[in-house]
């Protein structure tokens, strides 16, 4: 994981610490840069698997992205690791 200008994974610290904080209710939880680390990996991986997805809904000839196209593409995600 890595760390590069104020990036974690690719985004920005505080777009992953707003999307962290969209799910607490109490306001005075903190998060520590390595949850915010994990979590923008775990963006990087739900992005990656979406791009996928679309890119074999378009090789298909269709319109919108189904379950159907994310399961052809979960075997490369894996790879990925």
């Amino acid at each position: 994981m890595e760390e590069r200008g104020g990036r974690a994974g690719g985004f920005r610290k505080d777009t992953v610490d707003r999307l962290l904080r969209l799910h607490f209710r109490d306001g005075r939880i903190r998060v520590n840069a390595d949850a915010q680390l994990l979590m923008a990996e775990l963006l990087k991986v739900f992005v990656r698997a979406a791009a996928r997805a679309a890119r074999q809904a378009q090789a298909e000839d269709l319109n919108k992205v189904d379950i159907e196209q994310l399961e052809k593409v979960l075997p490369q995600l894996l790879l990925d690791f």
